[in-house]
């Protein structure tokens, strides 16, 4: 804990002029995820000197104006002033880019910042920037607008304590979005609070009329991470395996539990960033489980000699795992920064987890037949599953392997141009037929609620009607044999009641398209269409009225009187065609929602799916408990 962090370990590499211009360049975009990004910018400098030893608390504040507090108890930013510019330390910290103390290894060890962009880029974009850092008994401020200086960094009293707190409001002339969301900012903070075990990070909204907050501390770290994620699952044994170790300069830690579902839930972090894409760590945490499970199987028989290995995909079904390393220079892949690339991080968690994870089987026997029974009734589903998917492989006409015949597809071969609608029931798809563009619109009905994927085996999955036919149709495949190139239609647009059966046909769907073909989500092509609920005639005038507002808007202006003829839909087998075209399908005037997924909280997204559609009826009612009074146009 005696590492020097003062004056000239904050290092300067270059400046900041480019940032007000580019923004996107910097946080990603200037849409709701760029802004929310200037929040975790500030937090992560906070989380750093945590990741040091020097901080235990972190407080974020939402203010009535949208404007952010973050407040940490910290060393404070070094306040003298810096050799190379002649200025304040703090003031490098805020307005040049690439200036901090995680370059030249002085500052931290470990740093959870991608680029070390992070406060002078949240000052750039921001309205004003406020700094207060208390330090030697003193308690400096300083004020920025727009990136700039109002003046120099002076004293404003006296204080006992040390920390840093940042105040900014994001520049409503550069984002797009400018209304944090609190759900948001809570699943991000929770996440960040786990991977730094002890700290204790607290968000406040004072909005609302009444002050919204939530404390996160985990002493447990990592492996009360697992418990939460797997709080909507059975789990197969009842304790969390825990390995940690350093090899070299990396540090490891790993949490697993398998519990009685069928899905991979592996997540992995560098210095408490998410790598969405994996990278070497979790390819080294692979390695050692499927090495280490064949080892034990072969060695204590619970596998033929004529029987072949357990796969790895096998082995993690059902797993939950979060895989955390820290190290002091981590080099990612891509510009995105989703995966890790150091070598050293491979063999670091392989041979941690490889002893670790041998020795705790040795001692737990019967935790190891739970998990290799499993893993062979998965390998067995899994060979059934290999024969069902070569059913739903899009073949060629010559191979006599056709699409579905209830499809009603488009003239148009160029799938910019096509899109498909997935509609419940034979009336709807009926009308859907008559209503479409030939050329474009694609119109596939399903019968009934498809298989919840969420509760079944890929081998049953892939003998599901419904879905086999979605598959075919699509084009893409599904998991390994994914291909976005393939995909027949840029647009999928789910079409179903505008009542409580057919968001539970839309929740079955998105279940199947996330967990088999979350690409489609990632690059846009999925939809829901927004059929009205109300149509209002007055004088052979014709309004539609997609929700309770806009009918009391609608009837506002046309006048409330008997001359009204209100229609409330109960579903889309009430329109004829034409009004189907009018509302729904016609590209000049319907109403379509992108569904959109963010990697940023993978482990949160499948928590909500497990939650959702899972076995578990607890959890589900709590978490609609929770949520429900936030949440919009619902249809009771």
């Amino acid at each position: 804990m005696s590492q020097e962090y003062g004056a000239d370990q904050i290092q300067i590499l270059e400046g900041l002029e480019a940032v007000r211009r580019r923004p996107g360049m910097y946080i990603g975009s200037t849409s709701s995820r760029g802004l929310h990004h200037l929040v975790y910018e500030i937090v992560d400098n906070a989380v750093d000197e945590a990741l040091a030893g020097y901080c235990t608390e972190i407080e974020v504040t939402i203010h009535k104006d949208n404007s952010i507090t973050v407040v940490d108890n910290g060393r404070g930013i070094p306040v003298e002033i810096n050799k190379k510019k002649g200025i304040s330390s703090v003031e490098v910290v805020f307005t040049i880019l690439h200036a901090g103390g995680k370059f030249g290894g002085g500052g931290y060890k470990v740093s959870g910042g991608l680029h070390g962009v992070g406060a002078s880029v949240v000052n750039a974009l921001s309205e004003y920037l406020e700094v207060v850092v208390e330090l030697e008994g003193h308690k400096h401020f300083q004020r920025y607008e727009k990136g700039k200086v109002i003046a120099p960094l002076k004293v404003i009293g006296d204080s006992d304590k040390t920390g840093t707190t940042v105040t900014f409001l994001p520049d409503k002339t550069i984002f797009e979005e400018t209304v944090f969301d609190y759900a948001t900012l809570r699943q991000r903070l929770r996440e960040m609070a786990f991977l730094t075990k002890g700290l204790r990070i607290t968000l406040r909204d004072e909005r609302g009329e009444e002050v919204r907050s939530n404390s996160f501390h985990y002493e447990g770290g990592i492996k009360e991470y697992v418990q939460y994620l797997n709080k909507s699952n059975v789990p197969l044994y009842p304790d969390v395996l825990y390995f940690d170790g350093t090899v070299g300069e990396v540090s490891v830690e790993v949490a697993m539990q398998h519990n009685d579902g069928y899905n991979d839930g592996c997540y992995s972090f560098v210095n408490n960033i998410t790598t969405p894409e994996g990278g070497t760590h979790l390819v080294g945490f692979r390695n050692a489980l499927t090495k280490t499970f064949n080892s034990y199987a072969r060695k204590n028989k619970m596998l033929k000699d004529n029987e072949p290995n357990l796969e790895g995909e096998d082995i993690r079904e059902g797993l939950t795992a979060i895989i955390s390393v820290k190290l002091p220079e981590p080099q990612f892949e891509g510009q995105t920064k989703q995966k890790l690339g150091n070598s050293e991080a491979r063999g670091a968690v392989d041979s941690i987890v490889s002893g670790q994870l041998t020795y705790f089987l040795e001692q737990n026997p019967s935790v190891a037949k739970i998990i290799i029974e499993k893993s062979v009734l998965a390998q067995r589903a899994r060979d059934a599953a290999r024969k069902a998917r070569d059913l739903t492989r899009r073949k060629s006409p010559l191979e006599g392997h056709s699409l579905p015949g209830k499809l009603a597809d488009c003239s148009d071969k160029d799938p910019k141009n096509c899109e498909i609608y997935i509609v419940e029931g034979d009336s709807a798809g009926g009308s859907a037929k008559t209503a479409r563009t030939r050329a474009t619109q694609a119109i596939l009905p399903l019968r009934g609620k498809i298989l919840n994927v969420e509760k079944a085996r890929l081998d049953r999955i892939l003998t599901n009607a419904e879905i086999r036919a979605m598959i075919t149709c699509f084009g893409t495949g599904i998991h390994e044999d994914f291909d976005i190139e393939k995909l027949r239609y840029h647009k999928i647009i789910i079409m179903t009641d505008a009542d409580v059966d057919g968001a539970h046909i839309s929740t079955l769907l998105l279940t199947f398209f996330y967990r088999f073909m979350p690409e489609l989500i990632k690059q846009g092509h999925v939809y829901l269409a927004m059929p009205p609920l109300y149509k209002i005639e007055r004088n052979k005038k014709v309004w539609y009225a997609y929700n309770d507002d806009e009918l009391n808007r609608i009837l506002a202006e046309i006048g409330r009187d008997g001359n009204n003829k209100i229609q409330r839909y109960k579903g889309l087998g009430e329109m004829d065609a034409d009004q189907l075209w009018e509302t729904t399908m016609d590209p000049e005037r319907r109403i379509l929602r992108r569904v959109n997924m963010d990697d940023d909280n993978l482990s949160e997204l499948n928590l909500t799916f497990t939650t959702l559609m899972g076995d578990d009826v607890e959890p589900r009612r709590a978490f609609i408990e929770e949520n429900a009074k936030y949440a919009e146009n619902i249809d009771i």
